[in-house]
């Protein structure tokens, strides 16, 4: 069967998620369009329709830009206090997943200003998270090893730890002396860590009380992604602007025609008025508490589950544009059909976020075990590179109004704004407006770095990813081996006697010489644009 295409959203938006939601009709797409677009989908996913929203009106003609809505939302949308506050740091927030982590080694890791390490405890088999500080001279810890009995050693002066955080070994200690690896202040700091969906969990809180909060609170779940009959391919990178834009842009679904043109289909209008073919958006917002918001749009529904995740899903129905199901049993297989689009948003610093993306489904799921992930990879990094430089800019634009004027700043006269709002609103009413770093940060954003280093796929990505590092270290020594064997093709020809070689196979090697240099020019260009700095101008779209 031909893999499903959605007309608005990508084909990952159809999810399985105990929620009522309208049905929406869909065309078929061509081989893989799922995977390459459905990344920048993010934003035609946040378009629900229910009833009309109240979340905005048309706004009269004004003098003063403004977010507030003549006719506000419903109070009895927001169900929490107005004294309730979030906490940012009494939640779990996600690492990396499974995939992109090697248990041979530790990995440094940032999460809301925290340098941490994660590394596998083979004696518990466990991930843990430790904070990346030896407690001797502070060292990172993740720039050491896992020694021969499974413990983390910090490579400065040979400390080892245990997974419990205990220092096992100390080499300057004599062992005549007294026990010093035995007292409180050589242990390592272990913060509250678990693994759920695939994903290495941890608690920023190291004091004792909670170290068994898995107990009591655990990570949210979403259950395709522990579903066998679920195919997923997760994805992340680390993105040079705040969580807050992060998360506002992954909701937006009218940007996708225009940001992302040309990279992933979008629903065609009734009547197209411009190039991009942009239209208006039915949307609503149904819930606001202090745990997020349930958002509606056109084809089904979307969450957003506070801090860190927003998914958006919908069912998948028979193709009425193209014609119906030739059978009730085909019917129903369709509508069998699951997927959705899951985006994990994690709030590293000022100014730095890290997105983690996976898009489970239960249908064409060989495609997943015959293209390696890295090959979608290459679509879904050039829609986040499409809008990163917009929003890099626009983020630094919304500090100097201030996060707190946002809604006096910004004009969003129109329903597809509705869940960009509505999480505006959310963390105005929870949160005072921003991210609260818990005193570690001023209100200053890092400065704007050269665009080759802003856009740099190879740190913020290829480094972290599994995938596209293997084909990253396979397709440059592709390269160099062509180079080799056209150098040597030449060198051969002309150390060779011209009596000895006739003009045929002499033509040849050079020919095959040439073929090969030219081979290695491109792989090289290839590489350079895949795993490095792959330029947007939008201008010349």
């Amino acid at each position: 069967m031909e893999v499903l295409r959605l007309s608005s959203v990508s084909p990952f938006c159809n999810a399985t998620f105990k929620l009522e939601y309208n049905k929406t009709h869909f065309t078929k797409p061509k081989f893989l369009s799922f995977q390459f677009s459905s990344l920048s989908t993010l934003s035609s996913l946040s378009s629900f329709s229910s009833k009309p929203s109240k979340l905005f009106t048309t706004l009269s003609p004004s003098s003063q830009v403004s977010t507030e809505a003549t006719d506000p939302p419903e109070r009895e949308l927001e169900t929490n206090s107005q004294e309730e506050k979030f906490d940012w740091f009494s939640q779990w927030y996600p690492l990396m997943p499974l995939c992109d982590l090697d248990k041979r080694v530790p990995h440094a890791k940032k999460v809301l200003g925290l340098d941490v390490v994660v590394w596998w405890d083979r004696n518990e088999n466990e991930w843990r998270v430790f904070a990346d500080a030896c407690p001797h001279r502070l060292a990172p810890l993740s720039e050491g090893r896992i020694d021969q009995w499974g413990r983390l050693q910090c490579v400065y002066h040979g400390w080892c730890f245990s997974g419990s955080g205990d220092c096992k070994f100390i080499p300057q200690a004599p062992p005549d002396g007294p026990p010093v690896h035995t007292f409180d202040k050589a242990c390592a700091a272990v913060y509250p860590s678990t693994v759920q969906n695939d994903i290495v969990w941890f608690w920023p809180n190291i004091a004792p009380r909670y170290k068994d909060i898995i107990k009591t609170k655990k990570p949210p779940h979403i259950p395709e992604l522990d579903d066998p009959s679920f195919t997923k391919l997760f994805g992340n990178r680390d993105i040079p602007y705040g969580y807050e834009v992060l998360l506002e842009n992954l909701m937006d679904p009218a940007h996708v025609p225009y940001a992302h043109y040309g990279l992933m289909r979008t629903r065609k209008p009734k009547v197209k008025l411009d190039r991009e073919g942009g239209r208006p958006v039915e949307m609503s917002v149904n819930k606001i508490d202090i745990n997020g918001f349930i958002g509606k749009q056109e084809w089904g529904s979307s969450k957003f589950l506070a801090p860190c995740i927003f998914y958006a899903y919908t069912d998948l129905m028979k193709d009425q544009e193209n014609g119906s199901a030739s059978s009730i049993g085909a019917e129903k297989k369709l509508e069998q059909q699951r997927a959705a689009l899951i985006f994990i948003c994690v709030p590293v610093s000022p100014g730095h976020s890290r997105l983690i993306w996976v898009f489970p489904r239960n249908f064409q799921t060989w495609i997943d075990k015959v293209v390696p992930r890295w090959i979608f990879h290459i679509g879904q990094n050039l829609i986040l590179d499409s809008d990163l430089y917009l929003l890099h800019v626009e983020e630094r634009k919304i500090m100097d109004v201030g996060p707190a004027n946002w809604q006096k700043a910004c004009f969003v006269p129109t329903k597809a704004d509705t869940l960009v709002v509505g999480f505006r609103r959310w963390l105005k009413k929870y949160a005072g407006g921003q991210f609260n770093w818990g005193g570690k940060f001023n209100a200053t954003l890092p400065p704007t770095p050269p665009r080759e280093q802003l856009m740099d796929r190879y740190w913020s990505h290829v480094v972290n990813c599994k995938s596209c590092n293997a084909a990253h270290k396979s397709l440059s020594a592709l390269e160099v081996t062509l180079q080799v064997i056209s150098i040597a093709s030449i060198g051969i020809v002309a150390a060779t006697k011209q009596n000895a070689m006739s003009m045929a196979t002499r033509t040849t090697i050079i020919s095959f010489a040439v073929i090969c240099f030219a081979a290695s020019k491109w792989l090289s260009h290839f590489i350079y644009k895949t795993f490095h700095y792959h330029d947007y101008n939008h201008a010349l779209r």
